[in-house]
């Protein structure tokens, strides 16, 4: 039984993720990107940076609408977002656009594997892992790693005009480190409180039907995003991975 504080804490702070959400995803339509996929990006992110994402966006975000590039463009000047955003947040905006890709995908393949736990034998339980949880983490990763190179396919090709063929070559540099980095926090912080937190407060661990383990997954995320940033501040100072 987990305790009632813990469960309080935890649908406020996913209510408070999905309000974040919501409020980004009618500002993207309302003044979409003019990177596509941020529109995606910006309301994913918000489901665990909450209020901090909020803040990111409307301070950095606005700055790259489709319209405020065409006012810049008009004027003959660069788009704010170049001139406007430091390269500390260039390189935070890079990481949510590998973790947006990350969730989606843990997302998925959490509910799949619960919904129909045959996926985790497919992916090694009972063979290789006693433990489900790691089978999951396996088509976690897979997931993760199929969604963020779409995602960043689609923010490289229009930028640096690329090939569909080059355009993935550079998907795949530019997201494989970042990703497994991300991964490391995030599967690092679930195993801290799978194994420890939610035994030593509530005796059991966390279903994944259950509201304390998306908490936790939200917390994950973050820990991702501290892992991966250093990896971004790189690949993005590199040139592998596009300024945004």
């Amino acid at each position: 039984m987990f305790p009632t504080w813990l469960h309080a804490i935890s649908i406020a702070a996913l209510l408070l993720g999905a309000a974040c959400s919501l409020l980004l995803s009618a500002q993207v339509i309302r003044h979409p990107q003019h990177m596509t996929v941020m529109n995606v990006v910006w309301p994913i992110s918000a489901l665990f940076g909450t209020v901090a994402v909020v803040w990111a966006y409307l301070r950095y975000g606005r700055l790259a609408t489709m319209e405020a590039h065409h006012h810049a463009k008009e004027r003959g000047e660069k788009p704010p977002n170049v001139t406007g955003t430091p390269f500390p947040v260039m390189v935070g905006k890079g990481a949510l656009h590998c973790g947006s890709g990350c969730l989606l995908g843990d997302v998925a393949a959490e509910w799949l594997a619960f919904l129909v736990p045959t996926v985790a034998v497919w992916f090694g339980w009972h063979s290789l892992f006693d433990e489900k949880m790691y089978a999951v983490w396996v088509l976690d990763f897979v997931f993760a790693y199929a969604l963020g190179i779409a995602f960043q396919y689609y923010a490289i090709v229009p930028m640096r005009g690329l090939s569909p063929g080059r355009g993935l070559v550079a998907a795949v540099k530019a997201d494989t480190v970042s990703l497994i980095a991300w991964q490391v926090g995030m599967y690092g912080f679930m195993a801290f409180a799978q194994f420890y937190l939610f035994p030593h407060w509530a005796g059991q661990r966390a279903p994944v039907n259950s509201v304390e383990f998306w908490f936790a997954m939200q917390v994950a995320m973050v820990a991702g995003f501290l892992t991966s940033y250093p990896v971004n501040w790189w690949l993005v100072g590199s040139g592998i991975k596009e300024r945004m």
